[in-house]
């Protein structure tokens, strides 16, 4: 099948190295534009491009989608017969989405309807979740809202970590996306109307979570830390400069080396921490030289 592909993050990649392994012709990919990134703010390709030229494919990046007559043009003249979309971080016009003969589908990391947006993965974590999934949908104008075309579930285990949790999600999304195109080539795809009743909004993540309030129960300060893992990651003061929590759990006693006490009296055992402007560390080593 003749597929355009439009992703931006490494999410994506399984998804468009899949289409490629399966045989399908895709004549470019659409991407984010390249981005300033580190210390020295070099500018650096997006995963899914690296990925692309990699196997030769053409790479696309238009800075806007809405109004831009020029990609309109171009994709029309590609002719794609269908477009798949993942994490590519822009919503589709009604101009591109009426291209394709058979629309565009995007590969969201949630069971839909929950978890609607651009950080399903974390606020899965963040709130306590104990299962998610993917759900593959075929767009229309709105945010996550399409019908439901397939959906393939996965349990998120309690020391789960939204980093870890992306790379199950990445290959399994790749897996119902070929799922999805194989039933849609034989024309046995039932879409689903999505019950917006029962949806709820993922939002970006930002630095303001970061912050602990030790006041709040044991087990939504350890959430914290595993959905805010790897980014923006959870933090607290001491002495007097911030400390980053990478992994931790939750104990009923104090008895352990480096813990604290929460707001319902469960205490936050630290297992590995990283000080402001040092390496990350195990507790352990963290405690050396101190008492």
């Amino acid at each position: 099948m003749n597929i355009i592909f439009m992703g931006t993050p490494q999410f994506a990649v399984p998804c468009l190295e899949a289409l490629i392994e399966h045989g399908h012709d895709i004549p470019a990919v659409f991407c984010q534009p390249d981005k300033p990134q580190g210390r020295k703010m070099q500018l650096t390709a997006p995963p899914v491009k690296e990925a692309a030229l990699a196997h030769g494919i053409p790479v696309m990046q238009p800075g806007k989608l809405r109004g831009n007559a020029e990609v309109f043009a171009q994709l029309r003249t590609l002719a794609p017969e269908l477009i798949v979309v993942v994490a590519y971080g822009k919503i589709l016009p009604q101009e591109v989405l009426g291209i394709p003969a058979h629309g565009c589908i995007n590969v969201h990391a949630s069971l839909l309807p929950k978890y609607r947006g651009a950080a399903p993965i974390q606020w899965a974590v963040l709130n306590g979740e104990t299962e998610t999934g993917i759900t593959t949908m075929q767009m229309d104008t709105g945010l996550d809202t399409g019908d439901m075309l397939l959906q393939d579930r996965c349990a998120i285990p309690e020391d789960m970590t939204s980093g870890q949790l992306h790379d199950v999600l990445s290959k399994l999304g790749a897996q119902t996306l070929m799922r999805t195109i194989e039933l849609l080539g034989q024309g046995s795809l039932s879409p689903q109307k999505q019950d917006d009743a029962q949806s709820n909004y993922a939002p970006m993540l930002s630095r303001e979570m970061s912050p602990i309030d030790w006041s709040r129960p044991a087990w939504e300060v350890y959430n914290q830390v595993r959905g805010l893992n790897p980014w923006p990651g959870a933090v607290t003061d001491f002495e007097g400069s911030q400390l980053k929590i990478h992994r931790a759990r939750v104990r009923e006693a104090g008895d352990s080396p480096l813990h604290i006490r929460c707001g319902d009296g469960k205490y936050i055992e630290l297992l590995q921490v990283q000080a402001q402007g040092k390496k990350s560390m195990l507790a352990e080593e963290f405690l050396r030289g101190r008492r």
